[in-house]
């Protein structure tokens, strides 16, 4: 049960980003228009004008089952996170752990959308009282990559980079920092393509590396440019380790590199190890 103060805030913060204390309401009919079929589109453009000027909007009912929020398996209207409550859970479960075990170290996540998983990485240091590890918030704040098939073979026909609605302005990120009362000093936005960004970012040790780019290039960019500052007894998370290409990254650069340690399963979609754990020597 959670009971102290900290613990209190921390749960009530994770269930306010990933918006699971209301049920989600009706998505507009066009926010994913642009996936649609052209015929499609033209329709439900000239629908969705037709209801403006009336004063009306069209919308889809959502119905969102609290397994589904719970493992962020849905895309949703309002959530500051779409990473849902068992990462969630994670993300504070490694922190802790790190804090406990004085690993040092900043924190980053790559691929931060609206904000949320970052956002709750600040809300845990300020829980806590620390005051001298930052977060950095690393993305394009404009989508993903169109895909590099030349270089990265494993990405051909990848299809994130016509998502409308994974590309956050950095403007609203910061926005949404605010509304939590969390933008401060502590936090960095590394605005761009992971491949400029993160090379140059001046960044020191790491304590928590959350991996949140979908492909196969995003993935290993991160890795190359951050695993090795990863402290012995930190954490890399990765968000989608379902999907083949981010996969085949994550293997190919353990392979590399000689990466024993075990990889545990978070949810259906995301999975985790810690650098230098134990048991796995």
């Amino acid at each position: 049960m959670k009971t102290t103060p900290e613990q209190l805030y921390l749960d009530l913060l994770k269930k306010t980003l990933s918006f699971a204390l209301w049920p989600e309401p009706p998505m507009p009919i066009g926010t994913f228009n642009y996936a649609r079929p052209a015929w499609k589109r033209g329709v439900l453009a000239a629908a969705t004008r037709l209801a403006g000027a009336a004063g009306l909007e069209i919308v889809k009912p959502a119905r969102v089952t609290a397994a589904e929020r719970a493992e962020g398996t849905d895309w949703p209207s309002y959530a500051d996170t779409m990473i849902g409550l068992r990462r969630l859970d994670n993300l504070q479960e490694c922190i802790e752990s790190v804090l406990r075990d004085n690993v040092p170290g900043d924190l980053i996540e790559t691929g931060v959308w609206r904000g949320g998983a970052c956002i709750f990485m600040r809300g845990v240091l300020r829980a806590y009282g620390v005051e001298d590890r930052r977060v950095y918030a690393a993305d394009s704040f404009q989508g993903l990559p169109a895909p590099d098939a030349e270089k990265y073979p494993d990405d051909r026909g990848d299809i994130h980079h016509l998502f409308r609605f994974l590309a956050v302005s950095e403007e609203q990120v910061r926005k949404n920092f605010e509304r939590y009362g969390l933008l401060d000093e502590q936090v960095v936005f590394l605005k761009g393509w992971f491949k400029d960004t993160l090379p140059n970012a001046g960044i020191g040790a790491l304590s928590v590396l959350r991996l949140d780019g979908d492909m196969y290039e995003s993935t290993m960019d991160a890795l190359n440019a951050l695993y090795p500052k990863l402290s012995p007894g930190g954490y890399c998370i990765i968000d989608d380790f379902i999907l083949p290409n981010c996969r085949k990254a994550v293997e190919d650069y353990r392979a590399a590199h000689g990466i024993r340690d075990p990889i545990r399963t978070i949810d259906p979609t995301s999975s985790y190890w810690r650098n230098g754990e134990p048991s796995s020597r």
